[in-house]
């Protein structure tokens, strides 16, 4: 069977990542399904705090990384998804465990943005974010120049770049190249 695609859009909070997710999903002509971090947090009890859980060592860790296995098992079975997440520096799990269970699967890693200015712009517009939050991220973003491809989601013809960029998934590679430089 073949594996689903994977898009796994990576940027900080108001980039954008939301709107691009349900763009692409609305576009392709593929069923994809949109897995999101804010998804799985909002699984957690509404009586605890993120912390709550990290406090917790190994059995925290499972937790937090529950997020990457059913986009491992989607792609088993062949189902497509779109991820929406913001992968940090200093996450217990993140980046590192994204790239072990997924390496070998077809990722295309994108790399969302926008203007700092258009940043903090979305932010006061949404008003469910602390104002600085983006902003805050930019150089925890994780990692900072090793993707697929990288769009500004102020420019219209970003879902476009992601959509054609799916017709050559030999360039796939930032996730290969996240591993083997894991492993060295």
């Amino acid at each position: 069977m073949q594996k689903g695609k994977i898009i796994y859009l990576n940027g900080v909070s108001s980039s954008g990542k939301s709107t691009l997710a349900a763009k692409l999903q609305k576009r392709l002509s593929e069923i994809f399904f949109i897995i999101s971090s804010d998804l799985f947090m909002e699984m957690l009890s509404p009586t605890k705090s993120l912390e709550d859980y990290i406090g917790k060592g190994e059995s925290g860790i499972k937790y937090l990384s529950a997020m990457f296995y059913p986009i491992k098992v989607f792609s088993d079975i062949g189902v497509s998804t779109i991820i929406d997440d913001v992968l940090s520096k200093g996450d217990v799990v993140g980046l590192k465990e994204a790239v072990e269970l997924l390496h070998d699967y077809p990722v295309l890693f994108v790399h969302v943005t926008c203007p700092l200015e258009e940043l903090r712009r979305r932010e006061k517009e949404r008003g469910d974010r602390d104002i600085g939050q983006g902003e805050s991220q930019l150089s925890q973003l994780n990692p900072q120049d090793t993707y697929d491809i990288t769009v500004d989601t102020t420019k219209e013809e970003c879902a476009d770049k992601i959509i054609e960029m799916l017709n050559y998934p030999d360039k796939w590679t930032a996730f290969k190249t996240l591993w083997e430089q894991r492993t060295e």
